[in-house]
């Protein structure tokens, strides 16, 4: 298979070539790029393979995943096409990878996120856990996509008091949607606007070393 993505891929410097690690896939925002997350998650690189997915469709000086009809509406043939495709490329990087299928995690910044609490609704235990920062799901996803159980799976949702995309409002929803799906539900507000705080930052690297068991490394 050759993924439609472009991707960049750390591996742990110190890697047993008899091991499988824990992998987290960032997903960045829109008209951003896979660089630009990798600073989120760097203090995890000598416990995690680290990919970050480059969105296929360039906009401006960086990418996206998908386009919009409006904010908050994403063209539903091209968001289809992007919630397939990471999917295949989920399973590529881990047969190309050494990575643990028992412990994949997503990790996605506004449209990242938003495609990161679709695939944990579409893979089910597939995923490890996801990590959901400043994102909705799309009515259409809830209301028309065949979804498969999130009860095992791990959720860290925050959104930002103050965003001045997302409103509150819609990552209290978010939160509330989650509750009823599983009970390994985080929910975070941060005194931030539509982005991550330091804080914010902290409490998602120590959920993801805590949540793969790896706290105490």
């Amino acid at each position: 298979m050759n993924p439609v993505f472009q991707y960049d891929v750390h591996l742990p410097a110190n890697m047993a070539t008899d091991k499988k690690y824990p992998v987290v896939f960032t997903l960045h925002g829109k008209g951003s790029n896979e660089k630009n997350m990798f600073g989120l998650v760097a203090p995890l690189a000598d416990e995690f393979i680290i990919i970050g997915i480059r969105g296929n469709l360039p906009l401006g000086a960086g990418y996206q995943y998908y386009d919009l009809k409006s904010l908050g509406n994403p063209i539903r043939e091209m968001f289809d096409e992007a919630v397939k495709q990471l999917t295949a490329f989920i399973h590529y990087a881990t047969d190309k990878y050494p990575i643990d299928p028992e412990k994949r995690y997503l990790l996605g910044f506004s449209q990242g996120a938003i495609l990161s609490m679709t695939l944990a609704l579409t893979m089910g235990d597939q995923l490890k856990g996801i990590v959901a920062l400043n994102g909705y799901v799309p009515e259409f996803v809830k209301t028309e996509y065949e979804l498969r159980s999130v009860k095992d799976v791990s959720v860290f949702v925050s959104h930002g008091e103050y965003d001045s995309v997302f409103p509150v409002r819609i990552g209290n929803e978010t939160a509330t949607y989650f509750m009823d799906q599983t009970p390994r539900l985080t929910f975070k507000i941060y005194p931030s606007d539509h982005g991550v705080s330091v804080e914010n930052q902290r409490d998602v690297l120590n959920w993801l070393k805590q949540d793969a068991d790896l706290s105490t490394n």
